[in-house]
């Protein structure tokens, strides 16, 4: 076992892999031009930002991002947003882009495919240890922990799991574990997820997030391209047979997430769906959010571009420029309208006598004069005429939009042009 000493430098001797390569079809509309990961989220974030500043906060800055799907707008994010890292310290973050080379002339087949290929830029790292990463969850997590937990366990590998109540659990992949948080059987999807000992309505939910001893990934990868039965996933293939054969460990998020004030479940979010989007966006303009970005001790990096501040305008009898229980940001403009419970991101325009409530609202929209919006998400670049009406009908929104089974009205610009004048 490493001493303490070489456990305190070892985010030094270990790579970061964030796996960006994600369509996210449960979003529709919202992955057409962009990846999962490079969604924007929070008014002025992408999505990619969180998992990107835990490896930068936890003291992880030798990064890899993997992408393949839509990745041009992520990649001009990573590259005006990432780059500040110092190549004189070793640190960076290297974007591996999907590509077609002598032995290999097809895209990622699966995530352990996607790392496979990857696998001698890994090896030139020379890492002592490999941390696997999803980048599209919202979540804060120190990953030293997680380490620290990987390395006590003398393990081979080490899943970062989260407490699920079982009747919940049938959508993850499920790790059965032993008193001693060994990992004993692991399940995807099952129909009856195994129980944690000691609390029979609750299952461990893998996170997508795994530490690997590097040695025994690169062993776990070359068997499993090998098999021609193989499905070349992490979590259908590569995962179960480990466990059989390795000294594979669930890693408790509750003893790594970043603690938010007034919230005690640990937060973690996969906004892998419209509603899902939507509701954590919407979580944000609640006075004690369960995320809390204000937290100055673990900031959430991004590319920030400089833009005015936000403005509101018109204060008379019946045209005020007003919002309320909102996050507004940069360059946006409030002009005679009113904005209660929503999320603006930046550079948009509320013409006099609109009312926004429970909206998420993407960066470059334009919204009419006399709009009644509610309970929506207009994508990038919506021009929103004067006078349109959506969230109070629910025939006529899902006639002319994205209408999802939580009530939620998906309003894009392509949409917007093919209404019926």
């Amino acid at each position: 076992m490493l001493t303490i000493s070489e456990s305190r430098i070892s985010p030094r001797h270990t790579i970061a892999l964030v796996m960006a390569g994600g369509r996210g079809r449960r979003l529709m509309e919202l992955t057409d031009y962009y990846s999962k990961p490079g969604l924007d989220f929070g008014g002025k974030y992408r999505i990619i930002d969180f998992t990107l500043s835990n490896c930068v906060n936890s003291g992880f800055r030798r990064i890899m991002v993997l992408t393949q799907y839509n990745s041009h707008k992520l990649l001009e994010h990573l590259q005006f947003g990432w780059t500040f890292l110092p190549d004189k310290l070793n640190e960076f973050v290297h974007v591996l882009p999907a590509q077609q080379s002598f032995d290999k002339n097809a895209w990622y087949s699966g995530t352990a495919d996607a790392v496979y290929q990857n696998l001698s830029s890994i090896q030139s790292a020379n890492p002592k240890n490999v941390l696997i990463l999803a980048g599209d969850h919202i979540y804060r997590m120190d990953y030293k922990a997680f380490l620290q937990d990987h390395l006590d366990h003398e393990a081979d590998m080490s899943i970062a799991c989260l407490e699920v109540a079982r009747d919940g659990a049938r959508e993850f992949g499920i790790a059965q574990v032993d008193a001693d948080d060994r990992i004993i059987d692991f399940v995807e999807k099952p129909d009856d997820p195994p129980a944690i000992p000691g609390k029979p309505d609750r299952a461990f939910a893998s996170m997508g997030i795994y530490m690997f001893k590097a040695e025994s990934l690169y062993r776990a990868l070359i068997r499993d391209a090998e098999d021609p039965n193989s499905g070349h996933d992490f979590g259908k293939d590569v995962i179960p047979k480990l466990v059989q054969e390795s000294r594979v460990f669930a890693h408790r998020f509750e003893s790594s997430c970043i603690p938010n004030p007034g919230h005690p479940d640990p937060y973690w979010r996969d906004v892998g769906t419209v509603d899902s989007y939507w509701e954590a966006n919407m979580d944000l303009t609640n006075v004690l959010p369960a995320l809390n970005l204000y937290d100055e001790s673990w900031p959430i990096t991004t590319h920030q571009m400089q833009l005015p501040p936000a403005k509101f305008v018109h204060a008379g009898e019946m045209r005020n420029g007003v919002a309320l229980s909102s996050l507004v940001s940069g360059a946006c403009v409030i002009s005679g309208a009113h904005v209660h419970h929503s999320l603006l991101s930046s550079r948009v325009f509320v013409h006099s006598h609109a009312r926004l409530d429970g909206v998420m609202v993407l960066p470059d929209c334009d919204i009419g004069r006399h709009a009644r919006l509610r309970r929506c998400i207009l994508g990038r670049d919506c021009r929103i005429p004067e006078g349109l009406v959506v969230g109070e009908d629910p025939e006529e929104d899902a006639r002319r939009f994205r209408r999802t089974a939580g009530g939620v009205t998906l309003v894009t610009q392509r949409m917007l042009s093919h209404m019926e004048p």
